[in-house]
């Protein structure tokens, strides 16, 4: 369970930082920290266990029939990742509560901020690899939220769009990559997959599955060609860049690839395809880091940089390259996000942070130099410093491998990407705090306050104590971590500051000399860089995502022109095409199933139902004949119901046929009594053919299907309706019982268009649209009773007669025909005609029903019943019954199920009172005499009036 608590945390803490904002800032950044801070001692807790080699396992079944499962286990690779997400979580809360100006909404930021801490620590503990991709895709809508935080920066607009883009795009060929990993294993458990090494190599879907995990691993570490968009992202506020862009976000895809290392790793496809694609991503951003003026597009190419030097070691796949790997991890935590806080730093009190304008500030902020100095030096990788460490361990394992049998190239191209790492990390240093200063600053420069200086010191601490004494400070964290990625016996290796004269020490020091030579060169080197070709890859994203967008528009207006005919014929024709051509590739035979005798009445009915078919044809555009005649085709369905023993059918085509003429009738209203000729004779003569083809498709089909004998599930249902669902009627208990999942996102749905037909027509009773309909004049005279006595007293009499028959049907539904949506449609015709009898003002004043609420309460009610048995540890909209005895009512039954078809009942009343009561509404409006106060009144009130 404290697995679990981990997790859930940040989410559950996520709204502390909303609500405590108007306690003010501190109180705001405390309720953050006290979430983060808890989250992270519930780990620690586990460290020993940890680091004794247990792995703790926590599991909980949610969906196991899609293998989808809430299960997380801790191993050291877990430990050691949502160590780095909360420990540096931490230091960053703190650093941001002094960055962040009053102006910036903090609430928000620390809300966004736990979010992706969540989503981040659901990653790393994640035992099923599709609890793991929803997790990764809540960490690139969560980033998403961060990056783009400064909403009025078009920069942060767009670097956040940019970031969801590569990375929601790479999460997509991941899912794919990680479905077919889970059916090679057998198992979506991760735990599982890491047993079937064999298993997976061996099969010919381990290419796939590689290339596709490798490109949400590359997508979101930021490999080449998908580096490009960690440096846009630079335009989010330094403490976002700090946390996702050294310890959290773009290390995602570093502990993919470590985590699946064990099954995946010790291939040439892995080897050729990781290693290479690391080296390449280690030498373009080292390259590109020197000459950018920005601190903190400098930093992030040197980030990208640092992920493909981490990425290339994991792809050596020796055990020894994935330790240095891990150590590596480590080390770039610790003093690239110093360093990102320390460029924040320089921003937050110089105005800039561009180098040009920047030097000498050591002298003004000691403090901050002091800091930046450390860290730098660690990140180029000088000696009694970290990244000194495993700087070597990556040139040791470079200068033992080979590349299409060249053993020069991989140590080459790794000694290069080092030089470059020492230049760029010596101009940070020698640029901003030493030389002389450019100019005037828009700020006069001083060190920050503790808050702002505090978290990058103690990373800078743990740099030196890491660098001097590596065995003591980091060692069994590391050979912890190193086992739970190789998952086997750890190699030979020792942490020590001194191995000896190797091939990687003379490495090193050609490349530190060559970065100072780089350095003292530098004003040459930029404008040879600025004379030489150096694509932008932002133009080329750019241009990509114009061409796939003006490709879509041109694709969307050709193909959706608003014509109705248009999209029917593609839908049609593609169902034609294909039906046919499944009927032309199969064999047949004829059905064996006995025919029913046709009787007279179904010959009668036949004929009948062909004959309306064909006048609708001959009638289709005189509008008010046509309604006419498809409501006839309506009885006619609903008596082939009746016909075919299927009365809850038929209630529900009768009840569904007449809500449909009341609201044609309505909307008929406003428009033109006959349809104009439109189609061409080419046209028509297509639609001819598609329909006739359509038609004997669809008939062939159900005769195939009726003539033949099939297994199906109703014979379930049949035994089941009663033991199972406590009801005879096996219709109604298959909607509310065995079906009910469906019939509640029916019912929401049914909720969702008749809301969205009351904003349609609520919008036509205001502004130009209200005042035309308020000046409209009919086509024709209308009656002079505006309101028929007969059809008034009518409607009167049956409203409760209705209301009680509706009553009825509902109450006998889960035994006989009926149920609450016949029930429903039944109540909403009677109350609907009191508004056609008696006008929209008398029928509103005296119906004060908010429809809207219905609507709500139903589902609300059909929901209620699924979480009653979740609480009672059932699936969800499981129902229950009994049988109970009162005196004078005798024994009945009483099923669950009824509260769920009260919900079905208020919500269909909601849906279609608030559509056809709108209707009416716009009908009471369009009206040209003025409304009467009451439908039995011979005159309005204004013309009484008028007469005294």
């Amino acid at each position: 369970m404290s697995l679990a608590l981990i997790v859930i945390l940040p989410f559950l803490g996520a709204a502390l930082p909303a609500l405590l904002i108007r306690a003010g800032r501190n109180a705001c950044t405390t309720g953050t920290l006290a979430t983060s801070l808890l989250a992270f001692l519930l780990l620690l807790t586990h460290a020993p266990a940890v680091l004794r080699g247990e792995v703790l396992q926590a599991r909980w079944e949610w969906i196991p029939q899609l293998g989808l499962n809430v299960n997380f286990f801790l191993d050291g690779l877990g430990f050691f990742f949502a160590g780095l997400i909360l420990g540096i979580g931490l230091l960053i809360i703190v650093y941001a509560r002094f960055y962040l100006s009053k102006e910036d909404p903090m609430g928000s930021f620390y809300s966004y901020l736990l979010l992706f801490q969540g989503a981040m620590v659901g990653v790393v503990l994640s035992d099923n690899i599709l609890l793991l991709v929803i997790f990764w895709e809540l960490t690139s809508l969560s980033s998403f939220l961060l990056i783009g935080y400064w909403k009025h920066l078009p920069a942060g607009r767009q670097g956040a769009r940019m970031a969801l883009t590569v990375t929601g795009a790479g999460g997509l060929a991941m899912i794919a990559g990680m479905l077919i990993l889970g059916n090679i294993a057998g198992s979506y458990d991760l735990s599982t997959i890491l047993q079937h090494k064999e298993a997976i190599q061996a099969s010919p879907l381990y290419l796939p599955a590689l290339l596709l995990i490798l490109t949400g691993c590359f997508t979101k570490s930021a490999q080449f060609p998908f580096h490009f968009w960690l440096p846009h992202a630079m335009a989010a506020p330094t403490p976002v860049s700090a946390y996702l862009h050294s310890a959290t976000m773009v290390k995602a895809g570093l502990f993919l690839m470590a985590r699946l290392w064990p099954v995946l790793a010790g291939t040439d496809e892995w080897f050729y395809l990781v290693a290479s694609t690391g080296l390449v991503t280690m030498l373009i951003g080292a390259w590109i880091a020197l000459f950018k003026d920005d601190l903190k597009g400098l930093l992030a190419y040197s980030t990208v940089s640092h992920l493909g030097l981490v990425t290339f070691l994991l792809g050596l796949g020796s055990p020894l390259a994935a330790v240095a790997a891990v150590f590596h991890i480590l080390n770039h935590a610790t003093f690239k996000a110093a360093l990102f806080m320390n460029a924040g730093i320089v921003d937050h009190e110089t105005g800039t942070r561009d180098i040009r304008q920047l030097g000498g500030l050591m002298t003004l902020m000691p403090i901050a130099g002091t800091l930046a100095t450390i860290a730098a030096a660690s990140m180029a990788g000088l000696p009694l410093l970290n990244g000194f460490l495993s700087k070597e361990m990556m040139l040791e394992q470079a200068a033992h491998t080979a590349w299409l049998g060249q053993p020069w190239l991989v140590p080459l191209l790794a000694t290069l990407a080092a030089t470059f790492s020492v230049a760029y990390s010596f101009r940070y240093i020698v640029h901003v705090y030493f030389g002389r200063p450019a100019g005037e600053t828009p700020r006069h420069p001083h060190d920050p306050p503790f808050g702002m200086w505090g978290p990058p010191a103690l990373l800078v601490v743990l740099v030196v104590l890491i660098g001097l004494f590596p065995a003591t400070v980091a060692g069994p964290l590391v050979a912890t971590v190193a086992g739970a990625v190789i998952g086997g016996p750890l190699p030979d290796y020792h942490l020590a500051i001194w191995h000896g004269l190797t091939p990687a020490l003379g490495m090193s020091a050609i490349a530190v000399a060559s970065g100072l030579l780089l350095l003292a060169a530098y004003a040459k080197l930029r404008r040879l860089w600025a004379s030489g070709p150096h694509p932008e890859a932002k133009a080329i994203f750019d241009a990509s995502v114009g061409a796939a967008v003006g490709l879509a528009q041109t694709l969307t207006h050709r193909l959706h022109n608003g014509s109705l005919q248009r999209h029917l014929a593609f839908a049609i024709g593609s169902a034609v095409v294909v039906g046919f051509t499944a009927f032309a590739m199969a064999s047949h035979a004829p059905g064996a199933r006995p025919l029913l005798p046709a009787t007279p009445v179904a010959i009668v009915a036949w004929l009948l139902l062909l004959g309306a078919t064909g006048a609708l044809l001959a009638l289709h555009r005189r509008r008010l004949l046509s309604l006419v005649v498809v409501g006839v085709i309506g009885m006619v369905v609903s008596l082939a119901f009746v016909y075919l023993s299927a009365p809850d059918l038929a209630l529900t085509q009768i009840s569904v046929e007449v809500v449909t003429v009341i609201l044609m009738l309505l909307a008929l209203n406003f428009l033109p009594k006959e349809t104009p000729r439109e189609s061409s004779g080419g046209r028509r003569l297509r639609d001819g053919l598609l329909a006739a083809l359509a038609g004997i498709g669809v008939g062939g089909a159900a005769w195939a299907m009726t003539t033949r004998d099939a297994a199906t599930l109703s014979g379930y249902y049949l035994e089941e309706s009663v033991p199972g669902g406590g009801g005879t009627n096996v219709v109604n208990v298959i909607l509310v019982d065995f079906r009910g999942f469906d019939t509640f996102g029916e019912i929401i749905v049914l909720g969702i268009a008749a809301l969205t037909i009351y904003a349609l027509l609520d919008g036509a009773t205001r502004g130009a649209v209200g005042r035309k309909l308020a000046a409209w004049a009919p086509d024709q005279a209308r009656a002079a009773d505006r309101h028929p006595l007969l059809l008034v007293v009518a409607t009167r009499v049956m409203l409760p007669l209705a209301l009680l028959v509706g009553a009825f049907i509902f109450l006998r539904g889960h035994n006989v025909p009926g149920g609450g949506f016949i029930a429903g449609l039944v109540v909403a015709i009677a109350l609907i005609m009191q508004y056609m009898a008696s006008g929209h003002g008398w029928a509103a004043q005296r119906m004060k029903v908010d429809y809207h609420a219905l609507i709500g309460v139903g589902v609300l009610t059909a929901a209620a019943t699924g979480v009653v048995a979740w609480l009672a540890e059932h699936p969800f909209l499981t129902s229950a019954f009994g049988h109970f005895h009162l005196p004078l009512v005798g024994e009945f039954e009483l099923a669950s199920a009824m509260a769920f078809d009260t919900g079905v009942f208020l919500t269909v009343i909601g849906a279609v009172m608030l559509a056809l009561a709108n209707l009416s509404r716009i009908g009471n409006l369009a009206d040209a005499p003025p409304p009467q106060e009451g439908p039995m009144e011979p005159l309005p009130a204004n013309a009484r009036a008028e007469e005294h």
